[in-house]
Formats: C-alpha cells, sequence, structure tokens
C-alpha cells in the first residue's frame, strides 16, 4: 500500500468511499441508465462491484487527485460530509 493509501485510510473509512461512489453514480445513472444494455450497470450492480474492490481500488475509481479535485472535496459534494 502507498503512503499516501495509509494517510487516507487514517481520514476516511471504506464505507465512506463506497457511499459516495454510489451516490455519484446513481446521480450519473438518473438520467441515462439503460437497463437494455449489457455493458451499463445498475445503481445496485455497481454497488456490489464496489463490494469487490480493496481500498486503494476506490480511491482509483473515485478519479481523485490532490490538485485537480481533492479526495476532500469528492467525498464532501457525494456524502455531504
Amino acid at each position: 500500500m502507498c503512503s499516501l493509501s495509509l494517510r487516507l485510510i487514517m481520514k476516511y473509512h471504506i464505507d465512506q468511499l463506497k457511499e459516495a461512489l454510489y451516490n455519484e453514480y446513481e446521480w450519473l445513472c438518473h438520467d441515462d441508465y439503460d437497463p437494455d444494455d449489457p455493458n451499463d450497470m445498475s445503481p445496485e450492480e455497481y454497488g456490489q462491484y464496489l463490494d469487490t474492490l480493496t481500498y486503494d481500488q476506490l480511491i482509483e475509481e473515485t478519479s481523485t487527485d490532490p490538485v485537480g479535485y481533492p479526495l476532500d472535496e469528492y467525498i464532501k459534494n457525494h456524502t455531504g460530509a
């Protein structure tokens, strides 16, 4: 595990990351989800997918970076924390 992840793990619990990712995905799917598209996961399927990811993979899934879109901002935007 890299040192950045060690610092982040102290700040955010894995469940917070999953909640933020799920909330973002649910918002994105609100108007665009196509149940007939086999490549389009439902929010429930995406939640199950998130359960398979490690902490580092969840951080990567957020597509955040310290300069352009920090994880703190992402968490605040998608959980209200």
